[in-house]
């Protein structure tokens, strides 16, 4: 592609995605790679348009002997090189500062003094001391600290316990900052970024949907050729996008296999054939697998175990579709970062490993097919982007996402079909509770949600719901008689990146509406309780 382009040298922060994030909602193309790239993939980067090199955090510490370096080149490229965190250490080290263990930590919120009125944070503040100082609100999550500038350089920024917490060499563009722009808890941090890769490296605004639209199609078609597509459709938002990105790059060429595991939600199955094979004209081939994949799931309670098998038995119903189409090499999927980043499987390799993903970690070498990911490098929110820019409904576009193996993992411990038709009746009066009650300015007025939100309804408000079963039962009383019978949780987040998540704290009367109509209406449950855990320390899924 023919962007000006920023080039993203990850260290193994499991936020340095966060990064990529930012600098696209700047409008501006990035890639992310390891920091151990060669000279000469940066000279190659520099005739493809490089405009500027970030250098990413880690938990590592750059005075370690054996400790990561960014390549030679980066620093002999001519162009603006930004350090965040580690990245700053590693920059300070490399061009003859000193970096030290610090005995003060700081992780979480700190107050930050900019000093210098360099380019990169002149005129970008949250507030001013009374001595006329630019304070910055930022996030901090480090041990160590620059404790000596490399020569050119000069104080940038600092906090009472980090003297060095910013530093620059305007002349050769090289800047670098102890804090991290890319989290949403550095309330500047856009703005910082979008300074950085703007004013600083002079790129344009010439990254988004519109235009990603044909030149994924186009990449789309370079790639497969004449070959024959099979894409795992679930109805999600991921998946869905998917295939109307492929189908518009292949049209026949492509065949969706929507595949039925008795793990989909309340008459998910005849919305999905509705909607794609009625409404968007794409060849589907429905596969009723329930059997097979409950018949696996017996007597599996870990949740790895549980994604393994999901992800091996879809993999297995993809290869014997294919092998009833005559030309099908190719089997797509609608992975994106979140999923590659959580599965540690980014092309970097550095992160640490959360869980896996049916469609990351669980594919098997007997896999026969060659794997189309057009949406792997896309972050959810550019996907909706992209579904949008598609033409796809706003209702499917803005759909919470589903995970691949279903209530699978949304069923604690084994999976039954009992508790599966249990959760799914409960999990559709909660999404309906959420999408018939509107927020009001009481519920404004109570810190619950914005004041140009009232009016909106609750399931547009939250970023994802639903329903878990808790395979423990607890006693309770209906009528006269006594109940003992199973729980389910609720759980509710609002989010913008799926990295990081807040618990939504939905109006009380919401809760107990649908606590109400889940226990009558759900004979065999008799509580509900509410997940109020942000992301971290859980993640948004229980397993």
């Amino acid at each position: 592609m023919s962007h000006d382009r920023i080039l993203i040298l990850d260290f193994g922060s499991q936020v340095t995605q966060l990064i990529a994030r930012r600098v696209r909602e700047a409008q501006v193309y990035c890639e992310i790679h390891p920091y151990d790239v060669s000279d000469d993939f940066i000279r190659e980067q520099q005739a493809q348009g490089l405009k500027g090199v970030i250098l990413s955090g880690s938990h590592a510490s750059a005075y370690d002997e054996a400790s990561m370096r960014a390549p030679k080149a980066v620093f002999e490229a001519g162009v603006p090189v930004l350090g965040i965190c580690y990245g700053m250490q590693t920059m300070a080290m490399q061009l003859g500062g000193k970096v030290s263990f610090s005995d003060h930590r700081e992780f979480g919120y700190a107050e930050v003094r900019a000093h210098g009125h360099t380019p990169f944070l002149n005129g970008i503040q949250d507030f001013a001391t009374p001595e006329g100082h630019g304070m910055l609100k930022v996030w901090m999550s480090h041990g160590d600290k620059v404790t000596e500038l490399p020569p050119g350089f000069k104080l940038m920024a600092s906090t009472a316990s980090c003297p060095i917490a910013g530093m620059a060499d305007v002349d050769r563009g090289y800047y670098a900052v102890q804090f991290h722009p890319e989290v949403t808890h550095t309330v500047q941090g856009q703005a910082l970024l979008s300074r950085f890769v703007h004013d600083i490296c002079g790129c344009g605004t010439d990254w988004n949907m519109p235009d990603y639209v044909s030149e994924a199609v186009e990449a789309i078609r370079k790639q497969v050729g004449s070959d024959e597509v099979i894409l795992g459709l679930s109805g999600g938002v991921d998946s869905s996008v998917a295939a109307a990105l492929i189908h518009k790059a292949i049209g026949d060429q492509l065949t969706c296999v929507f595949v039925d595991h008795g793990l989909l939600r309340l008459n998910e199955g005849e919305q999905v054939m509705q909607t794609f094979a009625e409404n968007m004209g794409l060849k589907i081939v429905h596969v009723d697998a329930t059997a097979d994949f409950m018949g696996k799931l017996a007597g599996v309670a870990d949740p790895e175990a549980k994604r393994k098998i999901i992800g091996k038995e879809f993999v297995e119903v993809f290869q014997r579709e294919a092998g009833r189409l005559k030309g099908a090499k190719w089997l797509a999927q609608g992975t994106i970062y979140p999923d590659v980043i959580e599965s540690a499987g980014a092309k970097t390799g550095k992160a640490v490993s959360i869980k896996s993903h049916h469609n990351v970690g669980g594919l098997p070498d007997t896999l026969h097919l060659k794997l189309l990911e057009p949406l792997r490098e896309l972050f959810k929110d550019e996907v909706r982007k992209l579904g949008v820019a598609l033409g796809l409904p706003p209702a499917m576009v803005y759909r919470h996402p589903f995970p691949g193996p279903g209530l699978g993992v949304r069923i604690l411990g084994e999976v039954k079909k009992e508790y599966a038709d249990l959760l799914r009746r409960a999990d559709a009066i909660f999404i309906e509770e959420l999408r018939g009650t509107i927020a009001t300015e009481q519920d404004a007025a109570a810190g619950l949600c914005a004041a140009d939100e009232v009016g909106m309804n609750w399931y547009d408000l939250t970023s994802q719901a639903f329903a878990v079963f808790l395979p423990v039962k607890s006693v309770g009383v209906m009528g006269d008689g006594r109940t003992y019978d199973y729980v389910v949780a609720l759980r509710a987040v609002q989010t913008t990146d799926f990295m990081t998540a807040h618990w939504a704290h939905l109006p009380y009367a919401l809760l107990g509406r649908t606590s109400n109509r889940i226990i009558n209406e759900v004979r065999g449950l008799n509580r509900v309780v509410y997940d109020v855990s942000g992301k971290p320390p859980a993640t948004i899924e229980w397993e």
